[in-house]
């Protein structure tokens, strides 16, 4: 167990020093770092918290979490990084999730958010809603993931401080809502690491401050 933690905070030390070093701007977009995602599969291997769906543990996976890797970019960047001189045009400014429980049923409600920074057109706000949910047969660390609902917002249109646009949300009809198969790999008390249907590797740092 010693050696373990040991081996956990070295890991994690690295993994999270070249993250920084990469920037938000490039740890975001479709850049896949060899060995960041090494380091990632190491720490899979030592997850303190190997079936983070049993009930115990959800309160360790529930929360806000930063988005600070993404092997593969996320749907937003890789749609941003198909416009050219993308890096000159938009810049993310954060990228986050909110997970809660949902009730006393096997779902957990989730919201992703972006925050983006246009020219001309100021900050505005994307976010993804839905649930993640799973059956009494899984590994307790497998999930499907829906959403439900997208909304956009202006947080400060056009560079003022001081105004904001009104949220549009926009609901996804039951039939055209799809599933995608999730896995918490790796979870512990400050870092969370999710695969893909594809095996893009997202790495969530626990976020203290309140999501807007």
């Amino acid at each position: 167990m010693l050696e373990n933690n040991a081996a956990r905070f070295a890991l994690k030390t690295e993994l999270l020093l070249r993250i920084d070093k990469l920037g938000l701007q490039q740890s975001l977009f479709p850049t896949s770092d060899e060995l960041i995602d090494q380091l990632i599969q190491q720490l899979e291997g030592i997850s303190p918290i190997p079936q983070p769906l049993q009930p115990n543990y959800l309160p360790s996976l529930l929360g806000n979490w930063q988005l600070v890797y993404a092997s593969s970019g996320t749907i937003v960047t890789r749609q941003i990084a198909s416009i050219p001189d993308f890096l000159g045009v938009i810049k993310i400014k954060r990228v986050w999730q909110t997970l809660a429980s949902d009730s006393n049923t096997r779902k957990i409600s989730a919201s992703n958010s972006a925050q983006l920074e246009l020219p001309i057109l100021g900050e505005w706000q994307l976010q993804a809603n839905g649930h993640w949910k799973w059956g009494t047969d899984t590994d307790e660390k497998t999930a499907t993931v829906s959403f439900n609902s997208f909304s956009i917002q202006g947080t400060k249109p056009f560079a003022l401080s001081n105004w904001s646009f009104p949220e549009l949300k926009i609901p996804v009809l039951e039939f055209l809502q799809k599933e995608a198969l999730w896995i918490t790999s790796y979870l512990d008390q400050e870092i969370r690491v999710g695969r893909g249907a594809t095996n893009n590797l997202f790495v969530f740092r626990r976020d203290v401050t309140p999501s807007t």
